[in-house]
């Protein structure tokens, strides 16, 4: 059985279409996923289909090589904490942009009750708005 820590490593393994498939696996039915406020697909989604069609297909769409990539992770058991940036160039300005980011899991019985993202949106913002 693998251990929280090694549940949410394998979310960032792969390209987007295999992180969706392996995040898609462990989300328990019931979940809570929080986008900070101020990031330009903010939202709280409780469904898979609502992640994709509110984050998941703009990020795709909007930007060219979106990623975050993760520096560190810090395992405080049920509450695991993944550290790092984001990469992108927006598509409308050609702008790229390194944003900093914190991605906190809670899991129960090995699948994802609640994600929240904490992330430096302005870096966001400055590439999308060309500023």
């Amino acid at each position: 059985m693998k251990t929280n820590l090694e549940i949410i490593q394998s979310i960032y393994l792969g390209d987007a279409e295999q992180n969706a498939k392996n995040l898609q696996a462990i989300l328990s039915p019931e979940f809570e996923w929080r986008e900070a406020a101020g990031f330009p697909y903010t939202g709280t989604f409780h469904n898979f289909e609502d992640v994709v069609k509110n984050l998941f297909i703009p990020l795709a769409s909007e930007w060219t090589g979106f990623r975050a990539q993760v520096e560190k992770f810090y395992d405080a058991d049920e509450t695991i904490i993944a550290t790092g940036l984001y990469h992108g160039t927006y598509k409308k300005t050609n702008r790229a942009m390194h944003a900093a980011f914190a991605h906190v899991w809670t899991l129960k019985d090995g699948k994802i009750v609640k994600y929240i993202q904490c992330a430096d949106t302005r870096k966001v913002w400055e590439a999308m708005d060309g500023g």
